[in-house]
């Protein structure tokens, strides 16, 4: 549910950031919010508390935004603040980077590996993705996980490319059990 509200919110702001030329500085707005957010937890309990007064929340985003984001972005976290509906103020970073990254055409894949990638490999994961899905910029993001023993796992959106060792084994486990 409130994802769905974060998605409203998000396009209005895009759309108020695209009539005000700002849009690029807003998404980077987004980005350093959802950051902070990542990196302290505590703020995040707090936007979503509904025991915490709206003026102490508006105080605490002017404390740590303030002066550093955009007028537009300031103006709508007073906004959505004050309307009671701080907690969807994550959701709507996240989703106001989505549809920025639609409009750009900008695809993120999310490639788990057993060791870190090579900066070969990862041009090369880079080359196929964006001839796969015709994207004009891919943001690669690494995970390893050990246990895949090689090989790697691709998710691009909701579809995953399963190449690892770890997986190929436990399919042939199967069916020599079968």
């Amino acid at each position: 549910m409130s994802s769905k509200a974060g998605a409203r919110y998000a396009k209005s702001l895009l759309d108020l950031s695209k009539e005000q030329n700002a849009v690029e500085e807003v998404k980077n707005d987004m980005v350093f919010f959802e950051k902070v957010v990542d990196d302290h937890s505590e703020l995040e309990a707090i936007l979503k508390n509904p025991i915490v007064p709206l003026d102490k929340k508006q105080g605490i985003l002017q404390g740590i935004f303030g002066g550093k984001v955009h007028a537009i972005t300031a103006s709508f976290f007073k906004l959505v603040v004050s309307k009671g509906r701080s907690s969807i103020l994550y959701d709507t970073s996240e989703q106001f980077i989505a549809q920025y990254n639609a409009i750009k055409g900008i695809v993120t894949a999310e490639v788990t590996s057993a060791s870190e990638l090579t900066e070969a490999n990862k041009a090369e994961v880079v080359a196929l993705v964006k001839k796969e899905l015709n994207a004009s910029e891919v943001v690669l993001k690494e995970k390893v996980n050990p246990a895949l023993i090689g090989g790697f796992i691709l998710k691009v959106g909701d579809k995953q490319f399963d190449a690892s060792i770890a997986s190929g084994l436990t399919k042939l486990k199967k069916e020599f059990a079968n």
